[in-house]
């Protein structure tokens, strides 16, 4: 395969992938996208929860916004995670599905991409650095294996298509 093919195959991934995404959770009803993400999250969490290093979130909001896929949500805790659709949220993180997902694959450091304004943090700034410094804690291998398994092998994947893409760029420059 030349590099021309598949840089323009993988750029073409890298911008396709996000609209898919969106068509399909554009149909995907507010309510089941919420309980699956409160799943989601709890398993991920579960390990937090469980020592009490969410308490920090009782009465506080944090929203997440995936701009790419137009997904966004608010998080708190009290005994559970606290799930509910954008209203006013004590801070809001915004980014893009492959920021998080090198972010939670620890492949990317969540203040390069702060300062490379591909995460924005905005609201309490105090608040967000405890979310932050909670999410860097979380151990990868902490993770169910099937989770931390489809987190690494997106990650790897997600890194080839950009090199590939970057590359192409590189090469049409």
């Amino acid at each position: 395969m030349s590099l021309g093919f598949s840089g323009k195959l993988a750029k073409n991934l890298l911008n396709l992938a996000p609209k898919v995404a969106t068509q399909s959770l554009s149909v995907v009803p507010e309510k089941v996208k919420l309980d699956i993400l409160a799943k989601m999250l709890s398993l991920s969490l579960s390990e937090q929860i469980k020592f009490g290093e969410l308490d920090f979130l009782k009465g506080k909001w944090v929203a997440i916004c995936v701009q790419d896929i137009g997904l966004s949500f608010e998080i708190s805790f009290d005994k559970q995670l606290l799930l509910r659709p954008l209203t006013q949220a004590d801070v809001t993180f915004t980014a893009n599905v492959p920021e998080l997902l090198l972010v939670a694959a620890a492949k990317e450091d969540p203040d390069t991409l702060f300062f490379q304004r591909k995460l924005r943090i905005e609201g309490d700034t105090e608040l967000g650095l405890e979310v932050k410094n909670l999410l860097l804690g979380i151990e990868l291998d902490a993770l169910p294996v099937a989770m931390k398994a489809s987190i690494e092998k997106l990650a790897i994947t997600l890194q080839t298509l950009q090199t590939y893409s970057n590359e192409q760029n590189a090469a049409t420059a």
